[in-house]
């Protein structure tokens, strides 16, 4: 493989690291194998710390279509967590508020989850990275200030029930969305729409365009792939 000229790798991140984790230890063995003080890596899209699954990397000349790849549809398997919501809509922060459920049944929820398939204007969490007044969002929320984020339009190709348990009061979806959606708060507008809260308690990234996470590798296997690579000698002038 050639690194320099660029590649394109399609990592499983594990829970609890960022896509900027993954993109820094994938450029730091691959700059310490070469022997180079800097290579061009950046990804194609973020994923949640709290997240696992598909993040696409990028190397060398091939960073040049991160933008293009940027766009490539996206699907995800989610759980939810009905009746309780948390300032982040996720596992980040505690539950902040409950709500009743026993009127939600899995007719009620067949006859909701449908209604989100198509164009919808939604309104990204505060904890996002989002920017307001160039600063990103998630700062000002960690710092206590509350902002008004504007909505913004996307689409959910296709939006499907795979589990519901009554007793845990959980839910599992599994969505196929555009560029720019928040799983996050898709699982807050679910919460409203049963009219009652809901928070992100699971995530898993499971295709980006044509890459799926069965394609996908884990770092321990990135770094065999990398050692087994001969060092590439970069030109100086």
């Amino acid at each position: 493989m050639n690194f320099v000229e660029g590649e394109i790798i399609a990592f499983d991140k594990p829970y609890g690291w960022t896509s900027f984790d993954v993109v820094g230890k994938a450029r730091w063995l691959l700059c310490h194998h070469m022997g180079v003080k800097k290579l061009k890596v950046g990804h194609t899209g973020t994923l949640d710390p709290l997240a696992t699954g598909v993040v696409v990397v990028c190397t060398g000349k091939k960073t040049k279509l991160i933008d293009q790849l940027q766009y490539a549809t996206k699907e995800y398997t989610a759980t939810l967590q009905l009746g309780a919501t948390t300032p982040s809509f996720d596992l980040e922060k505690d539950v902040d508020a409950t709500y009743p459920t026993d009127h939600i049944t899995r007719e009620l929820i067949n006859r909701v989850i449908p209604t989100f398939q198509g164009e919808q204007w939604q309104v990204p969490p505060m904890f996002s990275a989002v920017k307001v007044d160039g600063k990103r969002a998630y700062k000002l929320a960690r710092k206590g200030e509350t902002v008004e984020l504007k909505p913004k339009l996307l689409v959910i190709d296709e939006i499907e029930v795979q589990k519901f348990d009554p007793v845990a009061m959980q839910l599992t979806i599994r969505v196929v969305c555009s560029k720019g959606t928040y799983i996050r708060a898709l699982a807050r507008d679910i919460g409203e729409r049963l009219e009652s809260g809901a928070h992100l308690i699971a995530l898993r990234r499971t295709r980006v365009g044509d890459i799926r996470v069965e394609d996908c590798i884990n770092f321990e296997q990135f770094e065999k792939i990398v050692y087994e690579t001969e060092p590439i000698q970069i030109q100086t002038a």
